[in-house]
């Protein structure tokens, strides 16, 4: 692929309608765009050598598996030259989901599942405040979510 390659309105309009619902066949999202399944192929590859489309995920509801507790913790590390270590370690934590390297009051931002408030004690206590490098923790509980969705693009 060049590596001028731009991305344009079709790549958009393709884009968005994967955000709807990833699972659709690229046949189908030709006849929206109004292009041939081969293009939607294409410009699909060309989305993920450029790195704009990193992989598929699958959206569920955790608390219908049986993890009600979603929280986001705040995490204050001794110094920040221990960041990468740090992650490493929350990386293997199975709870832990998402990880943000932060400004602000925080070194590091993540959000984690857990079943119930025993089961988020265990987490923080056995797991998250034993790794090396973690001064302190700040715990939020999430009550509801709200939103979760994709930014609209300009197509």
């Amino acid at each position: 692929m060049a590596k001028n390659y731009e991305i344009d309105n079709v790549d958009l309009k393709i884009l968005t309608e994967l955000m709807k619902d990833a699972k659709v066949p690229y046949t189908e999202i030709a006849k929206k765009v109004y292009v041939s399944g081969g293009t939607v192929h294409v410009r699909m590859k060309k989305l993920e050598e450029m790195g704009v489309v990193t992989g598929t995920t699958l959206s569920m509801d955790y608390s219908k598996l049986g993890y009600d507790v979603t929280c986001f913790l705040g995490i204050f590390l001794l110094k920040s030259s221990l960041y990468e270590a740090v992650v490493e370690k929350l990386k293997k934590i199975p709870e832990v989901v998402k990880i943000h390297y932060t400004t602000g009051n925080y070194n590091i931002f993540i959000k984690i599942h857990c079943r119930d408030t025993k089961h988020l004690k265990d987490v923080l206590h056995d797991k998250i405040q034993k790794v090396e490098g973690i001064e302190r923790t700040e715990t939020f509980i999430s009550l509801e979510e709200s939103l979760n969705r994709h930014i609209q693009l300009d197509v």
